[in-house]
Protein backbone atom coordinates (compact mmCIF):
# COMPACT_ATOMS: atom_id res chain seq x y z
CA UNK A 1 0.00 0.00 0.00
CA UNK A 2 2.66 2.39 0.76
CA UNK A 3 3.62 1.75 -3.37
CA UNK A 4 0.29 3.16 -4.21
CA UNK A 5 0.49 5.72 -1.71
CA UNK A 6 3.81 6.53 -3.75
CA UNK A 7 1.76 6.18 -6.89
CA UNK A 8 -1.15 8.82 -5.77
CA UNK A 9 1.63 11.00 -4.16
CA UNK A 10 3.85 11.37 -7.87
CA UNK A 11 0.37 12.32 -9.48
CA UNK A 12 -1.06 14.73 -7.26
CA UNK A 13 2.59 17.11 -7.28
CA UNK A 14 2.54 16.28 -11.36
CA UNK A 15 -1.25 17.54 -11.57
CA UNK A 16 -1.01 20.33 -8.93
CA UNK A 17 2.17 21.86 -10.63
CA UNK A 18 0.69 21.97 -13.73
CA UNK A 19 -2.72 23.31 -13.32
CA UNK A 20 -1.07 25.80 -11.09
CA UNK A 21 1.41 27.01 -13.82
CA UNK A 22 -1.56 26.80 -16.34
CA UNK A 23 -4.12 28.73 -14.28
CA UNK A 24 -1.10 31.41 -13.67
CA UNK A 25 -0.79 31.62 -17.12
CA UNK A 26 -4.65 32.19 -18.41
CA UNK A 27 -5.23 35.41 -15.48
CA UNK A 28 -3.88 38.75 -15.95
CA UNK A 29 -5.01 42.02 -15.23
CA UNK A 30 -8.68 42.08 -16.15
CA UNK A 31 -9.60 45.87 -15.58
CA UNK A 32 -6.49 46.97 -17.00
CA UNK A 33 -6.87 44.69 -20.31
CA UNK A 34 -10.30 45.95 -21.08
CA UNK A 35 -9.02 49.43 -20.68
CA UNK A 36 -6.84 49.03 -22.94
CA UNK A 37 -9.36 47.27 -25.35
CA UNK A 38 -11.46 50.36 -24.66
CA UNK A 39 -8.46 52.78 -25.15
CA UNK A 40 -7.96 51.05 -28.57
CA UNK A 41 -11.38 51.02 -29.41
CA UNK A 42 -11.77 55.09 -28.95
CA UNK A 43 -9.60 55.46 -32.00
CA UNK A 44 -12.11 53.02 -33.94
CA UNK A 45 -9.22 50.10 -34.41
CA UNK A 46 -11.31 47.16 -34.17
CA UNK A 47 -8.57 45.48 -36.03
CA UNK A 48 -5.98 46.41 -33.28
CA UNK A 49 -7.74 45.40 -30.80
CA UNK A 50 -8.60 42.05 -32.06
CA UNK A 51 -5.18 41.52 -32.09
CA UNK A 52 -4.19 42.27 -29.17
CA UNK A 53 -6.96 39.68 -27.56
CA UNK A 54 -5.55 37.30 -29.96
CA UNK A 55 -1.96 37.76 -28.72
CA UNK A 56 -3.04 37.98 -25.23
CA UNK A 57 -3.28 34.06 -23.35
CA UNK A 58 -6.31 33.22 -20.91
CA UNK A 59 -10.23 33.31 -21.17
CA UNK A 60 -10.64 36.93 -20.55
CA UNK A 61 -8.90 38.00 -23.86
CA UNK A 62 -11.26 34.87 -25.22
CA UNK A 63 -14.80 36.51 -23.65
CA UNK A 64 -13.56 39.99 -24.72
CA UNK A 65 -12.62 38.69 -28.41
CA UNK A 66 -16.11 37.13 -29.04
CA UNK A 67 -17.44 40.54 -28.03
CA UNK A 68 -15.50 42.66 -30.02
CA UNK A 69 -16.13 40.14 -33.60
CA UNK A 70 -19.86 40.28 -32.85
CA UNK A 71 -19.82 44.77 -32.12
CA UNK A 72 -22.18 44.93 -34.40
CA UNK A 73 -24.85 42.84 -33.37
CA UNK A 74 -27.71 43.08 -31.54
CA UNK A 75 -27.67 43.00 -27.09
CA UNK A 76 -28.74 39.82 -27.28
CA UNK A 77 -26.63 38.06 -30.37
CA UNK A 78 -23.80 39.67 -28.49
CA UNK A 79 -24.38 38.47 -25.09
CA UNK A 80 -24.75 34.81 -26.66
CA UNK A 81 -21.70 34.76 -28.08
CA UNK A 82 -20.02 36.53 -25.13
CA UNK A 83 -21.65 33.48 -23.12
CA UNK A 84 -20.77 30.94 -25.84
CA UNK A 85 -16.97 31.54 -25.44
CA UNK A 86 -17.05 31.70 -21.56
CA UNK A 87 -18.62 28.41 -21.62
CA UNK A 88 -16.01 26.97 -24.13
CA UNK A 89 -13.09 28.18 -21.66
CA UNK A 90 -14.60 26.92 -18.29
CA UNK A 91 -13.76 23.30 -18.77
CA UNK A 92 -9.74 24.16 -19.67
CA UNK A 93 -9.67 25.71 -16.26
CA UNK A 94 -11.70 22.83 -14.51
CA UNK A 95 -9.38 20.19 -16.32
CA UNK A 96 -7.99 17.46 -14.28
CA UNK A 97 -9.04 19.33 -11.14
CA UNK A 98 -11.53 16.60 -10.36
CA UNK A 99 -8.58 14.01 -10.07
CA UNK A 100 -6.83 15.87 -7.42
CA UNK A 101 -10.22 15.25 -5.35
CA UNK A 102 -9.90 11.65 -6.50
CA UNK A 103 -6.23 11.52 -5.10
CA UNK A 104 -7.24 13.20 -1.54
CA UNK A 105 -10.35 10.86 -1.50
CA UNK A 106 -9.08 7.87 -2.54
CA UNK A 107 -5.14 7.95 -0.01
CA UNK A 108 -7.50 7.89 3.51
CA UNK A 109 -9.07 4.62 1.70
CA UNK A 110 -5.95 3.48 0.42
CA UNK A 111 -4.21 3.92 4.04
CA UNK A 112 -7.28 2.26 5.45
CA UNK A 113 -6.88 -0.71 3.34
CA UNK A 114 -2.86 -0.57 4.26
CA UNK A 115 -3.88 -0.42 8.15
CA UNK A 116 -6.68 -3.18 8.01
CA UNK A 117 -3.28 -5.69 6.47
CA UNK A 118 -1.04 -4.34 9.28
CA UNK A 119 -3.51 -5.61 11.40
CA UNK A 120 -4.38 -8.87 9.76
CA UNK A 121 -0.61 -9.78 9.85
CA UNK A 122 -0.60 -8.56 13.89
CA UNK A 123 -3.17 -11.59 14.57
CA UNK A 124 -1.77 -13.89 12.23
CA UNK A 125 1.34 -13.82 14.18
CA UNK A 126 0.01 -14.19 17.36
CA UNK A 127 -2.02 -17.47 15.52
CA UNK A 128 1.24 -18.79 14.52
CA UNK A 129 2.97 -17.92 17.63
CA UNK A 130 0.17 -19.39 20.38
CA UNK A 131 0.59 -18.20 24.03
CA UNK A 132 4.70 -17.68 23.18
CA UNK A 133 4.02 -14.52 20.42
CA UNK A 134 6.93 -12.75 20.43
CA UNK A 135 7.09 -8.94 21.10
CA UNK A 136 8.85 -8.42 17.68
CA UNK A 137 6.97 -10.34 15.54
CA UNK A 138 3.13 -8.77 16.87
CA UNK A 139 5.15 -4.86 16.60
CA UNK A 140 6.22 -5.72 12.66
CA UNK A 141 2.28 -5.64 12.03
CA UNK A 142 1.27 -2.99 13.90
CA UNK A 143 4.20 -0.06 13.11
CA UNK A 144 3.44 -1.21 9.48
CA UNK A 145 -0.55 -0.33 9.84
CA UNK A 146 0.11 3.01 11.55
CA UNK A 147 2.79 3.42 8.87
CA UNK A 148 0.01 3.28 5.98
CA UNK A 149 -2.25 5.39 7.82
CA UNK A 150 -0.19 8.06 9.15
CA UNK A 151 1.49 8.41 5.36
CA UNK A 152 -2.13 8.50 3.75
CA UNK A 153 -3.38 11.34 6.05
CA UNK A 154 -0.18 13.37 5.03
CA UNK A 155 -1.05 12.59 1.73
CA UNK A 156 -4.85 13.51 1.82
CA UNK A 157 -4.57 16.62 3.72
CA UNK A 158 -2.33 18.88 0.95
CA UNK A 159 -4.07 17.32 -1.38
CA UNK A 160 -7.50 18.87 -0.18
CA UNK A 161 -5.86 21.97 0.68
CA UNK A 162 -4.76 22.05 -3.34
CA UNK A 163 -7.80 21.35 -4.40
CA UNK A 164 -9.26 24.57 -2.54
CA UNK A 165 -5.90 26.16 -3.51
CA UNK A 166 -6.88 25.58 -7.51
CA UNK A 167 -10.66 26.05 -7.09
CA UNK A 168 -10.28 29.62 -5.70
CA UNK A 169 -8.14 30.70 -8.15
CA UNK A 170 -10.93 29.60 -10.87
CA UNK A 171 -13.57 31.20 -8.93
CA UNK A 172 -11.32 34.54 -9.22
CA UNK A 173 -10.83 33.72 -12.96
CA UNK A 174 -14.18 33.12 -13.59
CA UNK A 175 -15.35 36.35 -11.71
CA UNK A 176 -12.74 38.35 -14.07
CA UNK A 177 -14.28 36.20 -17.40
CA UNK A 178 -17.84 37.69 -16.16
CA UNK A 179 -16.49 41.24 -15.71
CA UNK A 180 -14.46 41.30 -18.65
CA UNK A 181 -17.70 40.33 -21.09
CA UNK A 182 -20.19 42.79 -18.87
CA UNK A 183 -18.00 45.72 -19.33
CA UNK A 184 -16.82 45.08 -22.83
CA UNK A 185 -20.68 44.95 -24.45
CA UNK A 186 -21.75 47.27 -21.98
CA UNK A 187 -18.72 50.17 -23.65
CA UNK A 188 -19.74 48.31 -27.55
CA UNK A 189 -23.19 49.03 -27.04
CA UNK A 190 -23.15 52.68 -25.43
CA UNK A 191 -20.35 54.68 -25.99
CA UNK A 192 -18.95 52.58 -29.34
CA UNK A 193 -21.70 52.64 -30.78
CA UNK A 194 -22.44 56.26 -29.87
CA UNK A 195 -20.18 57.65 -31.34
CA UNK A 196 -19.47 57.76 -35.18
CA UNK A 197 -15.90 57.82 -36.90
CA UNK A 198 -14.79 61.60 -36.78
CA UNK A 199 -17.40 62.52 -34.65
CA UNK A 200 -15.38 63.07 -31.66
CA UNK A 201 -12.97 65.66 -33.93
CA UNK A 202 -16.23 67.35 -34.91
CA UNK A 203 -17.50 67.87 -32.10
CA UNK A 204 -13.94 68.99 -30.43
CA UNK A 205 -13.88 71.47 -33.79
CA UNK A 206 -17.17 72.55 -32.77
CA UNK A 207 -16.39 73.17 -28.89
CA UNK A 208 -13.19 75.51 -29.91
CA UNK A 209 -15.15 77.22 -32.66
CA UNK A 210 -17.79 78.26 -30.29
CA UNK A 211 -14.90 79.22 -27.08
Amino acid sequence: MMGVLAVLAVLGVMLFVERTLFLHRSQIRAKAFVDGIKNILAKRRLVEALTVCEETPGPVAAVVKAALLHADDSADAMRFHVQEAGIVELPALERRLGTIAAVAQVAPMVGLLGCTLGMISTFLAFEKGGNYAMAGALSAGMWQALLTAAASLMLAVPAHLAYHFLSGRIRAIVRDIEWSGNEIMKYLLTEYRGVKPGERHREAGERSTAS
